[in-house]
């Protein structure tokens, strides 16, 4: 398979900016750039609306700010560290989720062992004892 080929398969699976290859126009990588950091700055004044605001109903905030959390880091990877599913990015992807997976296990391994400490834990008197 030549180049070309290889390229033209590619093509529809890119991401934002990727496309550029060689002596193309610089503009489109820019405008790519700029898309994503427009909707970031959009992503992040929406969560300082959803702060300030009554519109949102209270408990339902935090579910807002998480929601809008999780796009931020989608616009993050798509238009500034071009991670796609194309075949090439394979082993980003693959690096992806196992970050993924090393946060998921140390945030809620953190919260289990936070909500068991108390429960664990030598009473207050038991202790006073013991130092007698």
């Amino acid at each position: 398979m030549s180049q070309r080929e290889i390229e033209a398969e590619r093509e529809g699976d890119a991401g934002p900016g990727l496309e550029l290859e060689g002596h193309e126009d610089i503009a489109k990588g820019l405008r790519s750039y700029l898309i994503g950091l427009a909707l970031a700055v959009v992503l992040t004044a929406a969560s300082f609306w959803a702060v300030h605001t009554h519109a949102i109903y209270g408990p339902g905030v935090s579910i807002a700010l998480v929601t809008l959390a999780i796009a931020q880091m989608g616009i993050h990877l798509v238009f500034f560290l071009h991670i796609t599913t194309g075949p090439d990015n394979t082993n980003n992807i693959l690096a992806l989720a196992f970050g993924v997976l090393i946060v998921f296990l140390v945030v809620f391994g953190s919260l289990w062992i936070m909500a068991n400490l108390n429960h664990n834990m030598v009473p207050m008197k038991a202790l006073m004892d013991m130092q007698r």
